[in-house]
């Protein structure tokens, strides 16, 4: 993942808030990869109204400056109607452990908005993050 200038803060250390939408953007890439897409009408599931439950992250070492990083991420557990990911953000040579956490995704029903069991097709996808975990 890249740290962009205007993802500093006025001390040049990766904002705080950043952390988050890189971990946001890493997963958003896996799903992309295998089809998820925000449009039901193209996307290869069903499951494509998500909203995240609880994030919790660890600051262990700041960021400076701008360049690439790396994020870690793979799946604690899916239950029936919601998933826990663990994540990681890690210098590009992986040698620190920037910060760490993990984040609730829940399935929500597009007409009632109120949490929805995960279909067998999302599960058989997730399996890989399930494995790395």
């Amino acid at each position: 993942m890249q740290v962009h200038f205007d993802d500093l803060d006025a001390m040049g250390l990766l904002h705080n808030s950043r952390y988050a939408l890189l971990v946001e953007r890493a997963i958003s890439a896996f799903w992309a990869d295998q089809g998820w897409n925000f449009d039901p009408a193209i996307s290869r599931f069903k499951d494509v109204f998500m909203a995240v439950r609880e994030f919790k992250i660890t600051y262990h070492a700041p960021i400076v400056g701008a360049g690439e990083v790396l994020v870690d991420f793979w799946m604690d557990r899916m239950g029936r109607t919601s998933g826990v990911y663990g994540f990681r953000v890690l210098s590009s040579d992986r040698a620190t452990v920037h910060a760490e956490g993990y984040r609730v995704n829940v399935n929500l029903d597009p007409s009632t908005f109120r949490p929805a069991p995960f279909t067998d097709e999302i599960r058989v996808a997730a399996e890989p993050l399930l494995a790395a975990g």
